[in-house]
């Protein structure tokens, strides 16, 4: 319990603002999607691009979320609720505004993920397995 409660702690005070955690989130699922791909053997680069950017995109990233929501503590919650509820100011024309923002709560945690708990990305594992194996049966 002390373990959780020092992430919280720490979450809250030194952190830095969700929007900036779900810059840093972005980049870093993007990175972990293209090293999954690449480790399950995909090695033509047209293939791998199309297959990440189905992953990257918004709507990819809120089933995900969705998916993990049981799976996540407080701490990862209230990082997707800090994140969901940050405004930037724009929403791309290819996705509605609930969809981006429930996005941006996925990056946030990601980010937060990153510079706090990197185990846990481990919790994407499954579901990018299953993803892939869907993808390879069709």
């Amino acid at each position: 319990m002390m373990e959780k409660n020092s992430h919280r702690e720490k979450a809250l005070t030194e952190m830095p603002a969700p929007l900036a955690l779900a810059y840093l989130g972005d980049a870093v699922y993007e990175l972990h999607v293209r090293r999954f791909l690449i480790q399950a053997g995909l090695v033509k680069v047209h293939r791998l691009h199309r297959l990440a950017v189905e992953l990257v995109k918004a709507s990819a990233q809120v089933q995900i979320l969705r998916w993990l929501e049981d799976k996540l503590e407080e701490d990862e919650l209230e990082w997707v609720r800090r994140g969901r509820n940050a405004d930037s100011g724009k929403c791309p024309k290819s996705t509605d505004v609930v969809t981006y923002r429930l996005a941006t709560g996925f990056e946030c945690l990601i980010g937060y993920w990153s510079l706090c708990r990197a185990e846990r990305m481990e919790l994407l594992e499954p579901y990018l397995q299953n993803w892939l194996a869907e993808k390879k049966g069709k």
